[in-house]
């Protein structure tokens, strides 16, 4: 017999002499309840919402992914594009589970026909980035040369609308405030609007945590999450809703802000902040604080909001 075999066997043995035996048989016991537990309790099923799901077409333009939704009594005229969150992708409009449904739900409840809405997506995670230092940066350029070849094949707008959350709703207002003629409303859901700078010295993340009750690990994402797409304050500042607020007036697109208080993400103070500013300086500006968690949504006034107001003058080219 070798000697590491003789060593396991001494180990096992002593695993199981009478004093070890007990605490062994213990121990299992407790993984074993643990296990039983989380099977018994996890959920097995979520809320669906009762709606029309839209008809469905999807393409692709370069590295843009994307899916046209048409409500099955017609369309307004109106293009809405929705920007996801995070792990979602372009065919989430229709998920019977997810806050679109909602949205779709209300608008059917209504006499109103809604926009024709383009879902598009760059993957898993994106940041629409101006191009920058770092290799992935640029998104924001390729996004907004995309809308033409999009709607010379779903047709021309009467206006152009953005929707987005989270992820979504911070991209969704870097597009708006940093092209504010393309677009004549845009609706941000719990956006990943922060105070301090991911570029700014790590002490004052503490501080950040202790008056947004985020959760240290999320604040730790989310700090990856801008450096994998931005390289510098500089470049921060070039994407920071707050930053870009400060050029706005009262011709720049609409805005409809919302946020739950207990965001895991720390984004209540951040978009309070935002909404405030933006009034400020003239822009009209719907801003429903939400006794919720991260993307508490209040659909019916979202619906509202989207369908809402004369058509415009022509788009910039």
């Amino acid at each position: 017999m070798d000697k590491p075999s003789a060593a396991r066997q001494g180990v096992l043995k002593a695993m199981l002499s009478p004093p070890n035996r007990h605490w062994l048989l213990a121990l299992l016991l407790v993984v074993a309840a643990n296990f039983a537990w989380t099977e018994i309790t996890r959920t097995r099923g979520a809320q669906k919402v009762s709606f029309i799901p839209a008809a469905q077409t999807c393409g692709e333009a370069g590295p843009l992914r994307y899916c046209v939704n048409r409500d099955r009594r017609g369309t307004n005229g109106d293009i809405l594009y929705h920007l996801h969150a995070r792990n979602l992708d372009e065919t989430i409009w229709n998920d019977n589970t997810y806050m679109t449904a909602l949205v779709q739900g209300e608008w059917q409840r209504s006499e109103a026909l809604p926009p024709t809405v383009i879902t598009v997506s760059y993957g898993p995670t994106w940041m629409l980035a101006p191009k920058g230092e770092k290799p992935d940066s640029g998104l924001l350029d390729d996004f907004m040369a995309r809308l033409p070849t999009i709607e010379a094949e779903v047709g021309t707008p009467r206006r152009r609308l953005l929707l987005g959350e989270s992820m979504g709703g911070l991209n969704v207002l870097i597009a708006a405030l940093s092209y504010p003629t393309q677009f004549a409303k845009v609706a941000a859901l719990c956006p990943g609007i922060y105070v301090d700078s991911p570029f700014a010295p790590p002490t004052t993340f503490p501080a950040a945590m202790q008056r947004t009750g985020a959760n240290p690990k999320i604040a730790l994402g989310v700090w990856v999450f801008a450096r994998t797409w931005l390289a510098s304050e500089a470049e921060w500042r070039r994407v920071s809703p707050l930053r870009l607020i400060e050029q706005a007036g009262p011709d720049s697109p609409a805005l409809y802000l919302s946020n739950g208080l207990y965001d895991h993400f720390g984004n209540f103070e951040g978009t309070q902040q935002l909404a405030n500013v933006a009034r400020q300086r003239g822009v009209k500006v719907e801003w429903h604080p939400l006794y919720g968690g991260h993307c508490a949504a209040h659909a019916p006034s979202l619906a509202a909001f989207l369908l809402s107001g004369p058509a415009p003058a022509a788009l910039e080219n």
